[in-house]
């Protein structure tokens, strides 16, 4: 797409999110905006960009991933049907379609279109205005946070481990990493890493929080990101330990909320957020 239609996208984005309190595009779908080797699709009412979709694709085995959007104010004329017509018939049939927020009129073209929903992705928040259970790490842990590119392989590894199961999550590069490290909303005072005292060299765990900043009326939001703990490491509590160093530095932030995506058949996650004092507060679904 050329510079204007990309621009036009991102207004179009910036005006669902407005119009449907929740983002119709996920940060991987929106970072492929324009991008090249992206499959990108738009529909059009006359001269005007009123809707668009890209394909993300996956890791061998796992189904690509389709987003799209339509202009609030072009909405209920057809162009979500007719985009997803065109974008279904241009991907193959190991396909999944995200909607976020599982809003009336997403899960209605769904079935329109005989899609089924196949995955659920569970968005939790908590206020950070109530109590939060004392930070208590013990003798055999060296918590501390983000100290550079030298810690990057070791996040990698941890990462690619814990979430070798998960089609978005597992299989990064260090490309992943980077795009990370190096974008306006990264701070690495909010990445914790937590280490054996007995082998620091050796990550067993991390937390990596975010802030998205204020939007009109919405205040500043927190985020428990990523959440990655080495599969031989389980057991010694270190999920809970590290959400909680997590969620303590946003509350000294400043911050009077916090979110986090679970996937919604993730028992042991699910677990520990409710304990922490997470609820739902929205739903993504994907459609296939």
């Amino acid at each position: 797409m050329g510079v204007e239609s990309t621009q036009r996208v991102r207004d179009i984005v910036a005006a669902a999110t407005l119009a449907d309190k929740v983002a119709p595009l996920g940060e991987q779908a929106v970072a492929a905006i324009g991008r090249p080797g992206i499959a990108e699709f738009t529909v059009s009412s006359g001269d005007d960009v009123v809707g668009y979709a890209n394909v993300q694709p996956s890791r061998d085995g796992e189904p690509a991933m389709i987003e799209l959007v339509v202009d609030p104010e072009h909405r209920r004329q057809g162009h979500g049907k007719r985009l997803l017509t065109t974008v279904l018939g241009q991907v193959p049939d190991d396909r999944r379609v995200w909607a976020h927020g599982d809003l009336p009129a997403a899960s209605a073209l769904a079935e329109d279109m005989g899609l089924a929903p196949l995955r659920e992705l569970l968005q939790l928040r908590r206020p950070l205005t109530d109590p939060l259970p004392d930070l208590l790490v013990p003798d055999d842990l060296v918590l501390r946070t983000y100290g550079g590119p030298t810690d990057d392989p070791e996040i990698l590894r941890v990462n690619n481990a814990a979430f070798a199961w998960h089609p978005e999550q597992g299989g990064w590069s260090a490309e992943q990493i980077d795009e990370r490290t190096g974008s306006d909303w990264f701070d690495a005072a909010g990445v914790f890493l937590a280490f054996d005292a007995a082998d620091p060299e050796r990550l067993l765990g991390f937390h990596w929080t975010k802030v998205h900043p204020a939007e009109g009326d919405t205040a500043e939001l927190g985020e428990v990101y990523i959440v990655g703990v080495d599969p031989a490491a389980q057991g010694r509590g270190l999920g809970r330990i590290l959400t909680l160093a997590g969620l303590h530095h946003l509350r000294d932030l400043g911050l009077g909320e916090v979110e986090l995506y679970v996937e919604g058949d993730n028992t042991a996650a699910l677990n520990t957020y409710n304990k922490l004092g997470f609820t739902r507060y929205a739903i993504d679904v994907a459609y296939g």
